[in-house]
């Protein structure tokens, strides 16, 4: 007795070959794509790598020469390793008793004054950034193309111009070397109050005139409506205002002639200036990465908000 073909078992086995014949006629094609998007990666990190030496490279030697010692940080300065090891330069600057105790250097002061001028700029200056910018992008008023004109204006003008001139008002109005005379002038930003003009200009005017009608005053909407959606800029400020008023030395230079008002920056200049023995680089570096140190850990605490959310609210 004769049994009928079975016909699923060819319709497998062709589709078995249809899937294989499929495999076999993309294999090329992905691997050499697979093998172009490596290549690509690869050159990609070695020259990611290459300029991270660069910029790494000098921080790096800088903290290596504050344990060396000072025939040694002259004699191989790019050496990475000291011969000897000695911690000589960090308890100099700890303690204070640099060249015999004829310099006077009192890092916890110059800390504290660093603290104080720091957080009261950048306070000062993320409030009357925001201030300003939300005036001139949402208040009408006369004369505001003009006012933002001479914004403009000034921005262009190097602040080393401007020294002088804030030399003088200081002397009069008789705040040189008070804390209002270092923390006043740094309060102003311009390059502040054009990023959050331009930030307030992207929220859409229906969420202030909603707010509005909701009997929200002026102040009211730019301190709960505005100020939250413009959370990304508030905190690129802040990072900014931060960095600058902490390595800030000009502006320090013309507003304070006393030690009991140095920072870490003029204490650090007129330190390297007065060693006056010689080249002693492990202290002067060691001082150095001190200063440093602050600003590079709040990069790196905050580069989430300062590459990403900055980025996504200017997209917006």
């Amino acid at each position: 007795m004769s049994t009928a073909p079975d016909a699923t078992v060819p319709m497998a086995l062709a589709e078995d070959e249809a899937i294989d014949l499929t495999t076999v006629s993309d294999d090329p094609i992905e691997d050499g794509s697979e093998t172009s998007r490596r290549v690509k990666r690869m050159l990609s990190y070695g020259v990611l790598s290459i300029f991270a030496v660069l910029f790494i490279g000098p921080f790096l030697i800088s903290i290596i020469t504050s344990f060396k010692t000072d025939p040694d940080s002259i004699g191989r300065p790019l050496s990475p390793i000291p011969n000897p090891f000695t911690l000589q330069a960090w308890r100099s600057l700890f303690t204070g008793k640099v060249g015999g105790g004829s310099i006077d250097v009192n890092m916890v002061r110059w800390t504290m004054n660093s603290l104080i001028v720091t957080i009261c700029v950048t306070v000062g200056r993320v409030g009357l950034a925001s201030m300003a910018g939300y005036a001139l992008a949402r208040l009408d008023f006369p004369g505001r193309r003009t006012v933002f004109a001479i914004i403009l204006g000034v921005m262009m003008v190097p602040g080393v111009v401007l020294l002088i001139p804030r030399f003088l008002v200081l002397k009069e109005l008789g705040l040189r070397n008070t804390y209002p005379g270092m923390i006043l002038p740094l309060m102003l930003d311009l390059a502040g109050v054009y990023l959050m003009k331009q930030n307030f200009e992207a929220i859409p005017k229906s969420v202030e005139e909603a707010a509005q009608i909701d009997g929200a005053s002026i102040f009211g909407t730019w301190r709960r409506i505005l100020l939250p959606m413009a959370r990304p800029s508030l905190i690129a400020l802040t990072i900014l205002s931060v960095q600058s008023s902490w390595n800030e030395l000009t502006m320090f230079l013309v507003s304070t002639d006393k030690p009991q008002f140095k920072t870490l920056t003029l204490g650090l200049a007129n330190f390297q200036g007065g060693l006056g023995s010689g080249k002693r680089y492990p202290l002067t570096l060691g001082a150095a990465f001190l200063i440093t140190l602050p600003i590079v850990i709040l990069f790196f605490a905050f580069q989430r908000y300062f590459n990403g959310e900055y980025t996504k609210g200017v997209d917006k």
